[in-house]
């Protein structure tokens, strides 16, 4: 959900900026997010595959350039299958064991009732690590496991420091300049006091600030390139 990547975003940059490496699977979703983020951060990242290593059978396909990504930034693939290995549906849970074990902690954002991510939890669990979650909306079935792992003793985490604190990690590196927007035009002001966590669709944000719907798009796009907005989908916008 944009809950949920908005979330990995904001934390996976944070621990990225206090010198940790981020560990993911490389999936659709949360984990893509995971690497991506780390890698604009200028972070390391370490994806854990559950098939070979190799042009051919690197998963999800979608992910491919993504992989290639994190080798050319200095970062790892790892997997415990032997080259060619498609992907098996049975390998990818065994897999999160590794995950689970070449980390600190395991950090569930979203998860559903049924996710990988709650075995992977499990295993942090069995190897004595930590496990921290990210509190949902209590209606999203996405939040469902999350919350239960918060049920049951995981540490609730509402930001990095949460887990900073934990492992007694001080900050090892300088934090990287914050890319501040400042609005320049009068039209940009408005729409920025406007805008919010929130999405807004461009039709109400354009009677909010009693301005054309033509002029409103002109603004947003200009803010989207400037990293300030975010079309969440359907021309409903938050503000970064």
């Amino acid at each position: 959900t944009e809950y949920g990547r908005r979330v990995t975003e904001n934390l996976t940059r944070d621990l990225v900026r206090a010198g940790l490496t981020i560990v993911s699977g490389l999936a659709l979703g949360i984990d893509g997010i995971a690497h991506n983020a780390t890698l604009d951060a200028e972070g390391s990242t370490i994806a854990v595959l559950g098939t070979g290593i190799d042009d051919t059978t690197i998963y999800p396909r979608e992910h491919f350039n993504l992989a290639k990504r994190i080798l050319a930034d200095g970062g790892a693939l790892i997997t415990e299958q032997p080259p060619k290995t498609p992907s098996l549906k049975q390998n990818f849970p065994a897999r999160n064991r590794i995950m689970a074990g070449l980390t600190l902690g395991t950090l569930v954002v979203e998860a559903a009732a049924d996710s990988g991510s709650l075995i992977t939890a499990q295993f942090a669990l069995e190897q004595n690590r930590e496990v921290f979650a990210v509190p949902g909306d209590i209606f999203s079935p996405q939040s469902t496991g999350a919350n239960s792992l918060i049920k049951r003793g995981a540490k609730l985490t509402n930001s990095a420091a949460d887990i900073l604190d934990e492992f007694n990690v001080s900050r090892t590196q300088p934090a990287l300049a914050l890319k501040i927007f400042k609005p320049r035009t009068e039209e940009e002001k408005t729409i920025w006091k406007i805008l919010s966590n929130e999405p807004l669709h461009i039709d109400k944000i354009s009677k909010m600030a009693r301005l054309e719907t033509a002029a409103v798009a002109s603004v947003l796009g200009i803010m989207e390139i400037e990293d300030a907005v975010r079309d969440v989908g359907g021309k409903n916008y938050i503000k970064l």
